[in-house]
């Protein structure tokens, strides 16, 4: 762990102040678009075209890369970021906010994608490991801490924007600064959909079914606080609850998944989260209720997407395992865009409480899905499973493929150790 730290410090500190400004815009314009006057609909496209933009990027930002070199695109990208930033309230209109979280949404997957080039480069295989587990905390402590800054006074004005916009900029100081160029980018062939489908039905019905609830609770999660009443002290809060969940629930379920039957874990995990959702429907008056179930949620979700991506792993071969991680990435996007756009439909139809009965629906969709596919064929044994690693859904394809090596690598280690063994 501290020869992570020691080679990679820099490289985790830009990322922590990345996903500081990324956290903050994202919560912050869910609070300004209510004052404002948007509809939840008109938020709902704002929140979807983040992720419009960070699937394009996934596409283009590797040619960019090849053509030009990361450091131009790590600075141009950063840029971009910033400018997008402070312009937010100079043009309060959700045509052009929406615009704006398109090249903030591209951006940021650019970002991720060079920052996540010189991880990996960095790390050797003994540590990469660890270097996937740390970058994934980094991540979420950044988002984490991004509510409370939510707090600072001045929410009506331009304050809160500087702020974002300063720390995304001072990010790329300590990085740009200490880390050489990587090797040019290669990307791994890609496999196609259908392939994929009929490799693992569950793990893309799953992957496209928890876009939707993680966009719900990156991009809409203070969208609904602002319509429910909530305080800006409680936004924060209620913001913060998943991904404090996502991160502590993250390893015990990963210790769980390499020692039983993944498709049981994946229901019994979906349902919890769906469960929950439920209960903040029904108790919606109760903030501690609200709490509790953002914690279950946001522990759920985040968590069974690398459930679901080992799941998919256990039927691949080691060398498809990387070319799998892009059409993965591609579902959940596609769900992320999706989400959005129901979840603000159904809040300015049913009220509030549509963004919960979305989620409930979509995690209790994929329960039922997954009891379903358990009839369909048998599991694999726990002694042919691979082993999880942890990925966030907020990861570049990059991230995706360097995980995706990890876990081969492994199972390839432990093959030879049974085979020495025997």
């Amino acid at each position: 762990m501290f020869e992570v730290l020691k080679s990679s410090w820099a490289l985790l500190l830009g990322m922590f102040l990345l996903m500081l400004g990324n956290g903050l815009q994202s919560s912050l314009l869910g609070v300004r678009g209510g004052e404002a006057g948007f509809s939840a609909f008109e938020m709902s496209i704002v929140m979807s075209a983040y992720f419009a933009g960070f699937l394009l990027a996934s596409r283009f930002t590797p040619e960019l890369i090849r053509r030009v070199g990361h450091v131009r695109v790590f600075a141009a990208l950063g840029s971009f970021i910033s400018a997008v930033l402070i312009l937010y309230p100079a043009f309060p209109d959700p045509i052009v906010w929406a615009v704006g979280r398109v090249i903030i949404g591209f951006c940021f997957c650019g970002v991720y994608v060079t920052a996540e080039s010189w991880l990996n480069n960095s790390a050797s295989n003994d540590t990469r490991g660890q270097a996937l587990s740390l970058y994934m905390i980094v991540q979420m402590v950044g988002i984490i801490a991004a509510q409370g800054i939510l707090l600072v006074p001045d929410a009506s004005g331009f304050l809160l924007f500087v702020i974002g916009s300063v720390a995304v900029s001072v990010a790329f100081a300590p990085i740009l600064l200490s880390i050489s160029p990587t090797p040019a980018f290669e990307s791994t062939k890609r496999m196609s959909l259908m392939q994929l489908f009929r490799t693992s039905p569950l793990g893309c019905v799953g992957m496209f079914l928890l876009g939707g609830v993680f966009a719900a609770q990156f991009g809409m999660s203070a969208v609904y606080g602002t319509a429910a009443g909530l305080s800006l002290q409680q936004i924060s809060l209620f913001v913060a609850a998943f991904y404090v969940g996502a991160m502590l629930l993250q390893y015990p379920l990963g210790y769980m998944s390499d020692r039983m039957d993944r498709r049981r874990l994946v229901t019994a995990v979906a349902f919890l989260g769906g469960l929950a959702a439920t209960f903040a429907v029904l108790f919606s008056s109760s903030f501690t209720i609200l709490l509790a179930s953002a914690f279950l949620i946001g522990g759920a979700a985040n968590p069974l997407y690398s459930l679901l991506i080992a799941y998919t792993n256990d039927f691949l071969g080691h060398e498809d395992m990387a070319s799998a991680s892009a059409g993965m990435l591609f579902i959940n996007g596609l769900g992320a865009i999706t989400g959005p756009l129901i979840i603000g439909w159904a809040m300015d139809t049913v009220g509030p409480e549509g963004f919960f009965i979305l989620i409930a629906a979509l995690l209790l969709t994929l329960t039922a899905y997954g009891l379903w596919r358990m009839t369909r064929r048998a599991a694999p044994s726990v002694d042919e499973t691979g082993k999880f690693a942890p990925i966030s859904q907020a990861s570049s394809p990059v991230f995706m493929e360097v995980a995706q090596e990890y876990v081969s690598d492994a199972a390839e280690a432990a093959e030879a150790a049974r085979s020495d063994a025997a």
